[in-house]
């Protein structure tokens, strides 16, 4: 459970009870399911963490709703889009090991995450994670309901995979960019966990330098 979740629930079992006492129990009901969300809504279940070589985990729960290529300073990048409802856990995870480079965060609208624009309009945190040979970039971006996002880690910290770094409040998305070369696991439609569900397989830099001067054709052998 997330501290949050107790807090909230707290206030409104308190709230409850108060009402109960000088308004009668029925006025009490409201107030206590809503402490009944709360609770629910802030559950941080356990998760097995694949440790296959490579591997990416999702960030998040939710569904993936795209799989595209996109660029990112020059440089090509896949793209894997995931919704977050408000039914989704919403505790964050990292998608690899590595050291986290940069944490910048981009004030911004806030758009409905189903939207294509939230991925560069609406408010989000941006973290670069190098680990295994290879660079992520993954975002928390904030939705129609999301207005509060939350990342621990700071730059310099070392990440393992799956590792709870934060949450983002309520209904949001996910966007993880990972190099052209990603061998992809999921497509749009697909259900994923957080920390548990792969979502694509990368190369460490050098295996692929090496297979690049191995290639057939008119490239170095």
């Amino acid at each position: 459970m997330v501290r949050d979740g107790y807090l909230y629930a707290l206030g409104l079992v308190l709230a409850g009870i108060l009402l109960g006492w000088f308004a009668g129990p029925a006025w009490a009901v409201v107030p206590l399911l809503l402490a009944w969300f709360f609770l629910w809504f802030f559950r941080d279940p356990e998760r097995a963490i694949p440790d296959s070589p490579g591997a990416i985990v999702s960030p998040a729960d939710g569904k993936v709703t795209d799989v595209s290529g996109v660029t990112v300073a020059g440089e090509k990048k896949t793209r894997i889009s995931i919704f977050l409802n408000v039914f989704d856990v919403h505790v964050n995870r990292s998608p690899i090991a590595g050291i986290v480079r940069e944490v910048r965060y981009q004030r911004g609208k806030f758009l409905n995450a189903m939207d294509e624009a939230s991925a560069e309009e609406n408010e989000q945190n941006i973290v670069r994670v190098e680990g295994d040979g290879q660079t992520v970039i993954f975002k928390q971006i904030a939705g129609l309901l999301a207005r509060r996002i939350v990342f621990h880690p700071k730059v310099g910290d070392r990440l393992e995979r799956g590792q709870r770094v934060g949450l983002i409040k309520f209904g949001s998305r996910t966007d993880v960019l990972l190099d052209a070369s990603a061998s992809l696991q999921v497509k749009v439609g697909d259900r994923v966990w957080g920390g548990a569900s792969i979502l694509a397989y990368l190369q460490p830099q050098g295996e692929l330098a090496s297979a690049g001067r191995h290639s057939t054709g008119d490239g170095v052998r």
